[in-house]
């Protein structure tokens, strides 16, 4: 690089940290800024486009997954699975005709990229699927700051926002009255929200970030629509949840994501790999978005501890008992063990084991915990699927000089569903440090928009 480029991304990198709210947009959080934005190739960037409606496709299928087997059309243990663990007042909840067709208007999934892009194309897995996740506010903060420096961010400089707004509109023909109620559990993500909120607001659009404790649910309440960032685990924590989901169910207000904890499970993926549930999926989303989904959703398991018969074995592993995974060769380690939900630690990586990651007494421990927690809170087991190393840099601004930087990407796509569609808002790229297995916001990650590539050849 020469020192002319050198210099131009230092004041870039400089532009892009002026640019920061007084505020900021993660409390106490920081990340490395990069000069430039994470480049995508065009045919990649379409890719994403396309993967939007078929996600909002799996959701959709998902919710009919568990109402069908509340229903006994299809297998109970599909809904027993599901339910495990939830307080029988939010399962009724969910439940309510009201909200049968409803689904989250956010998809975010986490995007690992595999090998070398193949004709502008790439191979990726997607770890899992967040309904309520952060990050929007900043994405939308990054993409309208690194688009004025000239990148071609996807989505735009205002996709994130108008993604955003259009949602908090969807229930209201006039123009509504919103509020991100942000809970205290999530209070590392309120400034975010309040910054998003502020953007909206100085378009004439009536939305406000607020703690629960500030909504107004009673005669008079001044709120058509309440965006929910906070975890269904936490109710009990959070003030009014009570009085915003009796008020939901009794439409007074909209609230989305909806109360369907069922929704938030990570162990969908586990349903979607079920042979005797492939020619529910093949109905219900077509052969081809099935194929397309097939390569991108990981081998996914529930760690169920029921015995099975003599002759049976659990598939894909070839084994009888899943505490024979603890006898295992680090090769075969290969796999990652999680909470699937409603848990305080089912979220930034909290609960992840990565079994060749661990000494094998630690492994044998994880699985042991797993299968003992099954009955309140049970855990899934993944393939693991290594992210593809990638070149980047970041601006050490106290030192006056750009760094050079081999690391691993996650990419989160922001899709906004909007009637039968789930348009594509943004993508955040957060780059970790090459020896770090498990991907996430962290202060040593440099966190960037994704933009359309320019050269080509520079992208993925």
């Amino acid at each position: 690089m020469s020192a002319a480029d050198a210099q131009s991304g230092l004041d870039r990198a400089r532009a892009v940290a002026a640019a920061m709210p007084e505020d900021g947009l993660f409390a106490g959080t920081k990340w490395r800024i990069a000069p430039r934005a994470f480049p995508i190739s065009q045919a990649f960037a379409t890719q994403l486009e396309t993967l939007g409606p078929q996600l909002l496709a799996f959701y959709r299928a998902c919710n009919l997954l568990y109402r069908f087997s509340v229903r006994g059309t299809l297998p109970r243990w599909v809904a027993d699975y599901l339910d495990a663990g939830k307080p029988s007042s939010l399962i009724e909840a969910s439940r309510h005709n009201r909200f049968k067709a409803d689904v989250p208007r956010v998809i975010r999934p986490d995007i690992l990229l595999q090998d070398d892009a193949s004709a502008g194309t790439a191979k990726f897995k997607i770890t899992e699927l967040d309904s309520v996740p952060g990050g929007i506010g900043l994405t939308a903060w990054l993409n309208q700051t690194y688009s004025a420096l000239g990148d071609t961010v996807i989505g735009g400089p205002r996709g994130m926002q108008n993604g955003f707004r259009q949602i908090l509109s969807a229930d209201s023909a006039a123009t509504p009255v919103a509020h991100i109620v942000v809970s205290e559990e999530a209070a590392t993500y309120r400034p975010e929200m309040e910054w998003i909120a502020q953007q909206l607001a100085a378009e004439q659009f009536d939305v406000r970030a607020i703690k629960p404790e500030e909504l107004s649910l009673g005669d008079g309440a001044q709120s058509d629509v309440a965006y929910r960032f906070f975890e269904l685990f936490d109710l009990a924590n959070v003030p009014n949840s009570a009085a915003l989901l009796e008020a939901a169910c009794a439409g007074k207000i909209a609230v989305t994501p909806p109360f369907k904890p069922q929704l938030e499970e990570k162990m969908l993926f586990a349903f979607f790999w079920h042979t005797a549930l492939k020619s529910f999926w093949r109905q219900e989303l077509g052969e081809k978005v099935f194929a397309a989904l097939q390569q991108v959703i990981p081998y996914t398991w529930i760690l169920d501890p029921t015995p099975l018969p003599p002759h049976a074995v659990i598939p894909e592993l070839g084994i009888h008992d899943w505490r024979e995974m603890a006898k295992f060769s680090q090769k075969q380690r290969e796999l990652v063990i999680k909470i699937s939900g409603f848990d305080a630690n089912a979220w930034g990586a909290r609960s992840v084991t990565v079994g060749h990651d661990v000494p094998a007494a630690e492994w044998a421990s994880a699985i042991e915990h797993a299968l003992a927690s099954f009955s309140s809170k049970p855990y899934i087991l993944q393939r693991f699927h290594r992210s593809r190393v990638v070149d980047t840099e970041w601006a050490d601004l106290e030192r006056n000089q750009l760094q050079s930087m081999s690391g691993r990407a996650r990419l989160c796509p922001y899709y906004f569903v909007v009637g039968d569609d789930a348009r594509l808002g943004g993508v955040l790229a957060t780059v970790c440090p090459q020896d770090k297995k498990v991907l996430h916001g962290m202060t040593d990650a440099i966190m960037a928009p994704c933009a359309v590539a320019s050269p080509p050849p520079a992208a993925v």
